[in-house]
């Protein structure tokens, strides 16, 4: 059972007094959006992003010149959860809970982000195939090896694609050629962002950058800072 956002919301009024103002915004703000899709059982699409957006609120910071990509940024983000995820909740929902839809998802053209490239004309039907079958190849040795890291990297990856899906207007609201990935992403998302949250809130301190978009005005989040 995932943590619930009033569980979270608690835990953070506790513990927050100490917090720096720049992990206590993006605490703040992904607390807000997981609320806000607890509120979106009948509606799939919206529970998805909103999920996302929690997430994004969580890993995202004021890029580094070391960052390549937005999935690079997330990587790294996720390196330091696995570290520090010393009761194994992360291992538990990759590999006790959510295994069959994680490999659903991970076998499902439809979010890797190739395949639409060939579609574009970017690359040719051999390309987006053969990627497809290196990465099978490298997901299913992370499997084998039980790698949450590695696992849980191209997990988002692949939901990544499905994200820019949704936000660039790729498909329609409630339509029915997405709806597999769609209830694989649901599932795995509101079951790892709420740990994500947890995880930063113990380890607060190993969460320092700067959100990408900082507080401006009068209202801080309390811990140095207080949205609420």
């Amino acid at each position: 059972m995932p943590y619930l956002h009033s569980e979270l919301k608690d835990k953070q009024r506790r513990v927050r007094g100490n917090f720096h103002e720049n992990v206590s915004t993006r605490i703040h703000r992904a607390l807000s959006w997981l609320y806000r899709a607890e509120l979106c059982d009948d509606d799939p699409d919206a529970k998805f992003l909103f999920l996302w957006i929690s997430f994004n609120a969580a890993y995202g910071q004021e890029h580094e010149s070391f960052y390549n990509s937005e999935t690079e940024l997330f990587s790294r983000f996720i390196h330091r959860l696995v570290e520090l995820d010393n009761n194994k909740e992360l291992y538990a929902i990759l590999w006790q809970q959510f295994t069959p839809h994680i490999k659903l998802l991970l076998n499902n053209e439809f979010v890797f982000q190739p395949f639409w490239d060939y579609q574009k004309e970017l690359i040719t039907e051999a390309q987006w195939q053969k990627q497809f079958q290196n990465e099978r190849g490298f997901i299913n040795a992370a499997l084998a090896n039980q790698s949450s890291e590695k696992v849980l990297c191209v997990i988002l990856r692949r939901l990544y694609t499905l994200r820019n899906q949704l936000v660039h207007g790729g498909s329609t609201w409630n339509g029915a050629v997405n709806r597999p990935q769609l209830k694989d992403a649901v599932a795995i998302m509101e079951n790892i962002v709420p740990i994500v949250i947890n995880l930063m809130l113990d380890h607060a301190i190993k969460f320092m950058g700067k959100p990408s978009y900082p507080l401006i005005g009068p209202f801080k989040p309390k811990g140095n800072s207080s949205e609420g």
